[in-house]
């Protein structure tokens, strides 16, 4: 299946932690704390994106390839990372950890979770690691004509970080059409409520992988998200997950 970017590997951007910190956090954390995801307008640059989408075909990258019409996930495929990271992949993760750990934190002590994360990624990895939760997360996601991907939650065991952060890298318009992010929260005793995000080639979008703390008339409750893409229509779509946790 061809790619419409570049195939050279992507060279890696000295300035990734000080990108992510230059990012308007403050817009960030309300965006999350409102409506559990927010947009991380131009994380990467075109040719970043080319170059980890050109990544794909090679399976040294890459530790299982999932065909999704497998297991009932929707059509498509992915492939997780395997360690060590691509070296954009690998300084993305910690940094955008880093600014993901205190809103967790608050998360969990709004819902009355006694879990709290370090300030570090190492020191959350470790704690995985510890748990028996060794195999890298990060993933590379391809998408043709017709695919989806169902709406699901990315749990891989007991130690979970509840954000991660999906980064297009496809454009759309010209790569492919279709393929919309979609969010869906379901509140106590109410119907699920629907979001889909709008995104450029290099935006992100960081959202709550499980649950999140919603304040209404008699104190704050938990509300359950699941997230998938909209089916393709033309042209194809890839996509990088960065998920903080690591899997059993």
């Amino acid at each position: 299946m061809p790619l419409t970017r570049r195939t050279d590997t992507p060279t890696v951007a000295l300035d990734i932690p000080s990108r992510v910190d230059a990012l308007d956090w403050t817009q960030i954390t309300v965006a999350l704390d409102g409506q559990g995801c927010s947009v991380l307008k131009g994380l990467l640059t075109s040719v970043e994106c080319g170059g980890i989408a050109a990544l794909y075909p090679e399976e040294a990258h890459f530790r299982s390839r999932i065909v999704m019409g497998r297991h009932g996930f929707g059509r498509g495929e992915y492939q997780y990372f395997s360690y060590p990271l691509p070296p954009l992949i690998q300084q993305l993760r910690p940094a955008l950890y880093g600014r993901l750990y205190g809103l967790a934190n608050r998360w969990n002590e709004a819902m009355g979770i006694d879990i709290r994360y370090p300030a570090s990624h190492e020191a959350f990895l470790k704690r995985c690691h510890d748990a028996g939760q060794t195999r890298p997360t990060p993933l590379l996601l391809q998408y043709g004509p017709g695919d989806y991907n169902c709406l699901h939650q990315d749990l891989y065991g007991e130690q979970v970080f509840p954000l991660q952060v999906a980064i297009l890298l496809s454009e759309p318009g010209r790569d492919f059409t279709g393929g919309e992010f979609v969010l869906t929260e379901q509140r106590p005793r109410m119907q699920s409520r629907p979001e889909v995000v709008p995104l450029a080639q290099g935006d992100a979008v960081a959202f709550a992988v499980h649950h999140r703390p919603v304040q209404g008339t008699r104190g704050v409750y938990r509300v359950n998200l699941r997230h998938g893409v909209s089916r393709i229509r033309s042209g194809h779509r890839y996509t990088a997950g960065v998920i903080f946790h690591d899997a059993k």
